[in-house]
């Protein structure tokens, strides 16, 4: 009984290693995608795909993951992959914004839709949660025991000087929030200086973030863990505080 158990803790472990890696290629995949459909797929003269090539390849990802990702933005194979926004309601009235990237909407709609209903959510109109969200670029620095000491004020200088809008302090980590045209440039002004950015990227931020009821807490994290396990969908994002 004692190895079946230490097998099983070790296997749940390793799905959610995988299941942490396989979000992690997913968010690369779309940065690939997108930093391709701006400035080509040539990253010698396109520096925003080079630089997001460089991390899928500090990340382990396969390289037929990031040849996916090119040729969708490219259209090669003749496939013509759309770039769609789902909007709904989650558990608790939660807001779910889905960023979707697809070759057959009907396939997509479907299955967007079917995990609301899993979660007794519900898929809404154009429109219906999209004002609850901003897109901002965003920047995370740690401040615990494994990261560099950082000097709260001197960050906070720092951050104003390379363009950056707003920064919220926490116990683990500094968060840094700037425009998305200016994120490039912030970004690298910190890297610059010394910091270390564990996860920078533009993403949509919730104006008004919501508490969880914890009986609702599990069913959310299912619909959420439904919608990005789907291939077509490349980020989620919800109202959860």
């Amino acid at each position: 009984m004692s190895g079946h158990s230490k097998w099983h803790n070790i296997q749940g472990r390793k799905n959610a290693q995988d299941a942490k890696r396989g979000k992690i290629f997913q968010k690369l995949s779309r940065d690939l995608y997108t930093a391709a459909k701006a400035g080509g797929v040539d990253p010698d003269g396109n520096p925003g795909l080079r630089l997001v090539m460089e991390k899928a390849k500090a990340a382990n990802m396969p390289k037929d993951n990031v040849q996916r990702a090119l040729d969708k933005a490219s259209g090669a194979g003749g496939a013509n992959y759309q770039e769609l926004t789902y909007e709904g309601y989650g558990p608790a009235g939660i807001a779910v914004l889905v960023e979707a990237l697809t070759d057959n909407t009907n396939r997509t709609a479907s299955n967007i839709r079917t995990a609301f209903k899993h979660s007794g959510g519900e898929l809404g109109t154009s429109g219906s949660v999209a004002f609850q969200f901003e897109r901002k670029g965003y920047i995370e620095i740690p401040r615990d025991e494994d990261a560099p000491e950082v000097d709260e004020d001197q960050l906070f200088e720092d951050m104003l000087e390379a363009g950056a809008d707003d920064m919220k302090t926490y116990d683990d980590q500094f968060e840094i929030y700037t425009d998305p045209k200016a994120f490039p440039e912030v970004r690298d002004a910190l890297e610059a200086k010394g910091y270390k950015l564990v996860n920078d990227e533009v993403t949509m931020i919730a104006d008004n973030p919501m508490e969880v009821p914890a009986d609702k807490a599990e069913t959310l994290a299912k619909l959420v863990d439904e919608l990005e396990n789907d291939d077509d969908v490349s980020a989620v994002y919800t109202t959860a505080e």
